[in-house]
């Protein structure tokens, strides 16, 4: 029997500080807020007024949700910080913002964003990978934003410096309900880290 998996109690989102250039991406950051809220889940993000960031923090508080924002301190200085959060922390440094954004959700997912973005989804799938949390991580597609992205992962597998099994932990869907589900039937992998070792 497998073990159950933990309840999503808070989800971390990581997504962009711009809105994109196609209204679906801003669709989808609503789409998301009312599907967290409705099923009772909490959101965790960059704290952000701005973008998709913006969107959906907006989208859950006017339909009633929790949102916790985590920015840091230059940020908050650069007037970019959500003023209508009744939850907002602010620390000293992009670090702390990271870690802490971590400890608070029980599953993470990245819809379409920049250089940030694609920072923090590496780095919490790192964290997967060396064994440092089991918990879920999810790709939200949008209009096949993330496609080369996906196909530069499995070239990596290929390449074999990605081992499948890590290349499994991110989850992929086109609609939240769906990753919600995948979430909560997900199996972590054993961690490894496969090194191959030159002939004696």
């Amino acid at each position: 029997m497998t073990e159950a998996s933990p309840p999503l109690r808070r989800v971390c989102v990581f997504c962009g500080s711009s809105p994109g250039a196609q209204v679906a991406f801003r669709d989808a950051a609503e789409h998301l807020g009312h599907t967290l809220t409705a099923a009772g889940i909490g959101l965790v993000y960059g704290g952000a007024s701005v973008g998709l960031m913006g969107r959906l923090a907006d989208t859950m508080l006017a339909a009633g949700g929790e949102v916790i924002g985590v920015i840091p301190r230059a940020m908050v200085e650069q007037e970019v910080a959500h003023r209508g959060l009744a939850d907002l922390r602010v620390v000293a440094s992009m670090h702390e913002r990271k870690a802490l954004m971590a400890d608070l959700a029980d599953a993470f997912v990245a819809l379409p964003g920049g250089l940030g973005t694609l920072d923090e989804l590496f780095e919490i799938l790192t964290w997967a990978q060396l064994g440092l949390h089991s918990k879920p991580i999810g790709l939200l597609e949008v209009g096949g934003y993330f496609t080369p992205l996906l196909a530069f992962l499995d070239g990596a597998v290929d390449a074999r410096f990605l081992a499948p099994g890590h290349r499994a932990m991110l989850l992929v869907a086109n609609d939240p309900t769906a990753l919600l589900a995948a979430f909560r039937a997900y199996q972590p992998p054993t961690p490894f880290k496969w090194l191959d070792r030159p002939a004696r």
